[in-house]
């Protein structure tokens, strides 16, 4: 008990205190080689120009850094590493026991976690060295990366895993068969599109923490005590870039950090399904409420626009919308962290009791 308590939270005081550390040598770089967009703006998903992201944004798009996200992949990879290498240096000590890293448990969420902040940062690389109105990898090949990773993920789960039902809250399982590919697939896509709930000082920092901690709990509960200490890593992680992010924010997370964090939080949510006794996906939507709200705002503003030729939010996501009609960023930034805990308590009470 002490150990498993142990396992959990020394990975994540790690990461946080490396992520502390690797920052200031970050933050050199990226003000160094003036790591920003060359042109404010941001194209909405309809494909014409967002004018009232513009009047927000206009003057920090053009300051301020991004790629702010490697620091959270980065000192999750360090403290894993770390935490492997140390176990392996002195394999008869009390340091093997604190090793998460496993086949079972943590193999997929990390590859997620690396190959999306690679890919992300690509991107994210393109995105400041453009000085047309290009905005780094195109949203059809990354949805197409995220699309591929997730069919190699579901028949994973499904193949080698035998993942083949849904936990329903209250209600046993639901048998979906070879269907658990296409399944992951769309939860996959779905989360990575709310990924642009990273767009005011702070906000999507405290959010993916509330949503990570609350499946810390979740596997920590189903004795999955190596995943446990990975969310809890992530977590650690997320708390110094917070640090960090508060206004004025330093850096930005950008596509480095969000894409990572998103596909890694249908993974996690997968691995705390059926497969370790719960029902971490259908709980996925209370406990990442503010994700779903972001998503689902982007979709109804594009109907609206469509088909009544006006727009129902003055901008959407949500959030933005929230800064358009007046409320300070600092007040949407705290307001949606208090939903975020709210939810992530709400969703962890379900899975416990169901």
């Amino acid at each position: 008990m002490v150990f498993d308590l142990l396992k959990v939270f020394l990975p994540s005081i790690t990461a946080f205190w490396l992520g502390i550390v690797m920052t200031p040598v970050l933050t050199y770089y990226l003000y160094r080689y003036k790591a920003w967009k060359k042109k404010a703006g941001k194209i909405a998903l309809d494909g014409t120009e967002a004018q009232e992201f513009a009047k927000l944004r206009e003057e920090t798009e053009t300051k301020t850094p991004r790629m702010g996200g490697i620091i959270i992949w980065a000192s999750v990879a360090a403290t894993t590493g770390v935490m492997w290498a140390l176990a392996h240096v002195w394999p008869d000590t009390g340091a093997a026991k604190f090793d998460f890293l496993s086949r079972t448990q943590t193999w997929i969420p990390l590859t997620t976690l690396l190959l999306g902040g690679l890919v992300g940062l690509v991107n994210d690389i393109l995105d400041v060295t453009s000085e047309s109105g290009e905005r780094g990898i195109r949203l059809s090949a990354r949805l197409v990366f995220v699309s591929l990773l997730a069919l190699f993920i579901g028949w994973w789960f499904y193949d080698k895993l035998d993942v083949t039902a849904l936990g329903i809250p209250f209600n046993g399982e639901w048998e979906i068969g070879w269907l658990i590919i296409p399944f992951f697939i769309l939860v996959s896509v779905s989360l990575y599109a709310s990924g642009v709930i990273d767009g005011i000082d702070g906000l999507s920092g405290g959010v993916f923490a509330s949503i990570f901690t609350a499946y810390a709990f979740i596997a920590y509960n189903q004795q999955q005590i190596d995943l446990a200490a990975f969310c809890a890593t992530v977590v650690g992680a997320l708390l110094a870039f917070l640090w960090f992010n508060v206004p004025p924010a330093r850096f930005w997370m950008t596509e480095t950090g969000s894409m990572g964090l998103t596909i890694t939080i249908a993974a996690v949510a997968f691995m705390t399904d059926t497969l370790g006794g719960g029902k971490g996906v259908l709980i996925l939507p209370i406990v990442a409420f503010l994700l779903v709200a972001t998503v689902v705002s982007n979709l109804l503003q594009m109907f609206w626009k469509k088909f009544f030729r006006k727009r129902l939010f003055r901008i959407a996501p949500l959030h933005h919308h929230f800064e358009a009609i007046g409320w300070p960023g600092y007040k949407v930034t705290m307001r949606y962290w208090i939903l975020s805990i709210i939810f992530a308590i709400l969703g962890v009470s379900i899975a416990l009791a169901g």
